[in-house]
């Protein structure tokens, strides 16, 4: 058996130093030219890809802090515990008490993801309801769709759009709404 010309430990060195790194970055600390040889070695430690920046940057899981919404930052590069800046659109619908609209995705995850839910709307894993002019996105299932859209209009009548509560990433829900929430979802 010949012994290993590349080791991942070497990776592990550069990520302790800059937290986040490009291909070119990952191929030079393993002086090898080839991709294939630097996915193996980041497949061995565990890594994700940034879903902002057109994926350009790499770390490894054991570094990302990622938060309530499963997302981590570092010098402004996003990452996801769900993947992809697609997968990640589908799980913050999917758990938004009240849907989303477009600029509020944009915001939450500090990118454009007109592209991203136009696919999903299109490959049916979420659904769209046109509302106030705008579309509002929510589940695909039927029943959180229904609940989604009902605390939007809730939320709609009686807050100010500027201050809207959204649930998980979005500011905070007064009690009151939520005892009205609750008792409006009670009663149907």
């Amino acid at each position: 058996m010949r012994p290993e010309k590349f080791t991942a430990n070497q990776l592990t060195k550069l990520f302790r130093v800059k937290k986040i790194a490009t291909m070119a970055e990952l191929k030079e600390a393993l002086g090898t030219s080839s991709k294939m040889t630097v996915f193996r070695k980041l497949q061995e430690l565990g890594y994700c890809t940034s879903y902002s920046n057109s994926g350009r940057y790499y770390t490894l899981n054991t570094i990302a802090k990622f938060d309530e919404l499963g997302l981590w930052s570092f010098q402004s590069v996003w990452f996801s515990k769900h993947g992809t800046l697609v997968a990640t659109t589908e799980a913050c619908v999917e758990s938004a008490e009240a849907g989303y609209f477009a600029s509020e995705l944009d915001e939450l995850l500090h990118v454009t993801v007109k592209d991203a839910l136009l696919q999903l709307v299109n490959e049916g894993r979420i659904f769209r309801e046109k509302l106030g002019g705008n579309y509002l996105y929510c589940s695909a299932k039927a029943s959180v769709r229904r609940k989604q859209i009902q605390a939007r209009h809730i939320y709609q009548s009686n807050v100010s759009p500027a201050t809207l509560p959204l649930g998980v990433g979005g500011s905070v829900v007064s009690d009151e709404l939520k005892a009205g929430i609750v008792l409006f979802f009670q009663s149907s």
